[in-house]
């Protein structure tokens, strides 16, 4: 090994959490295995955190503390930056652009900052000549963001989809197995550590959104927009929509899917959708039971690419960090989202309305007359076909019923109009719940 390979990594680390302190476990326990696969040493030798005194289960008087964690980036002993505090603006961001701007490198695991920043910092890592890395951004310990960028690297991607959510798969999954609602195995998820206390990220699907953005920034080399995913969450799924999935031949996940078509002008258009959908038994993501992240790439030539394991948790995480630091060691900078950010394209969403597909829709309507008669009226109307229909009592409190019908294929715009019918109907108890259902 030369002097210049043998070289130390040295790394300053901002968050000392539970992924943060695995990252100094893993490269204490693996520390042979990763220089050896690094070419060098990877070296921590300055960390920051809010609190100083809290026990943290590693020994951090080896390394130099920093108060305030910004100075990380300005210390002449670092070359790279680990950003693990999390939160889209902020002391991350700060830290993340001061990083940057020094020419330094930055690895971070906080998929809201690179969803709402990530073109601003991939042009600053590009002027400075540095790496901006975040595999641990996305499913946890899974490496998508490598298996797209690079696994990837030789297809034309035409379909990103996956679960990339662990609390919402766990609740979803929980429901399933135990019939129990949406309530109830939210409190359990929490109990267990699976949910935030405030789980509103998770469940409205905020969390999927920021991960989907990034998957399909580097998919189709297109310039992050945020804005532009829709976000639908788990909130209003039932174990009795659960139920009739279950005995139609589905099971209920809350799916984020990105592909593009071209408008008629000849420019690509994009579709950002995070949504529960009915997913088909026999379809790879049917199996994903738990807080286990899953992701399928489909590419013009490899076809159906499945990356499935772990989407949170301080081991998973802290490999992911780790996987990046080495190939910073490597000296492997490369683009952040597959391509120069110069070069990626600003893309305008996708219309939905001419999709094409079947839908779940379930109703909450009263126990009276004609109510039935007045939803199919508003689905002969809108020119949307019924393949099945399912009606059930009233519900345990003698008031609800709910009417649930499967559509067959057409256009979203057709759905769309018929709900637009019913909008403001006195027979409907609450907004209608529509649960596309996943191709195969």
């Amino acid at each position: 090994m030369s002097e210049a390979a043998a070289k130390p990594l040295r790394i300053a680390l901002a968050g000392l959490g539970t992924v943060g302190a695995g990252v100094l476990r893993l490269l204490e326990t693996n520390r042979a295995v990763v220089e050896a696969r690094a070419g060098r040493p990877l070296e921590i030798v300055a960390v920051s955190a809010r609190d100083r005194q809290r026990d943290r289960g590693v020994d951090l008087s080896p390394y130099a503390w920093c108060d305030d964690m910004t100075t990380l980036a300005e210390r002449d002993d670092v070359d790279v930056v680990v950003e693990l505090v999390g939160g889209s603006d902020g002391p991350a961001l700060a830290l993340a652009r001061r990083t940057l701007d020094a020419g330094k490198s930055l690895v971070t695991a906080n998929k809201a900052m690179v969803a709402h920043h990530g073109m601003a910092l991939a042009e600053a890592a590009a002027i400075g000549g540095a790496a901006l890395k975040f595999e641990a951004a996305v499913a946890g310990g899974i490496p998508v963001v490598k298996g797209l960028r690079e696994g990837a690297a030789a297809n034309a991607i035409e379909r990103v989809s996956g679960i990339l959510n662990g609390t919402c798969n766990f609740i979803l999954t929980h429901m399933e197995k135990s019939g129990a609602d949406f309530g109830a195995v939210l409190s359990e998820a929490q109990a267990k550590g699976y949910a935030e206390a405030d789980p509103a990220f998770d469940i409205e699907g905020v969390d999927a959104a920021h991960k989907l953005a990034i998957l399909a920034a580097i998919g189709f080399g297109a310039r992050i927009d945020f804005d532009a995913v829709s976000v639908t969450g788990i909130t209003q799924v039932r174990a009795a929509d659960i139920a009739r999935a279950d005995t139609l031949g589905f099971v209920i996940r809350l799916v984020g899917i990105a592909d593009c078509d071209m408008a008629e002008d000849g420019s690509p258009r994009l579709l950002q959708r995070v949504r529960p959908c009915l997913v088909p038994k026999h379809h790879p993501l049917a199996h994903v039971d738990g807080p286990t992240n899953a992701v399928v790439a489909e590419g013009n030539f490899s076809g159906r690419l499945l990356f499935q394991g772990a989407g949170a948790g301080d081991g998973p995480t802290a490999s992911a960090v780790v996987s990046d630091l080495i190939d910073i060691a490597r000296g492997d900078i490369g683009a952040p989202f597959s391509v120069p950010v110069s070069d990626l394209v600003a893309m305008a969403p996708a219309d939905p309305g001419h999709r094409v597909g079947r839908d779940y829709i379930r109703f909450t309507v009263t126990d009276r007359p004609g109510v039935l008669a007045e939803i199919t009226a508003a689905m002969r109307d809108a020119d949307v076909s019924i393949e099945s229909l399912i009606q059930q009592g009233r519900d345990q409190d003698g008031g609800e019923v709910l009417v649930a019908m499967v559509t067959h294929e057409g256009p979203e715009r057709c759905v769309a109009k018929a709900l637009d019918l019913l909008d403001g109907s006195d027979s409907l108890t609450a907004a209608p719940l529509v649960l596309p259902i996943l191709r195969d």
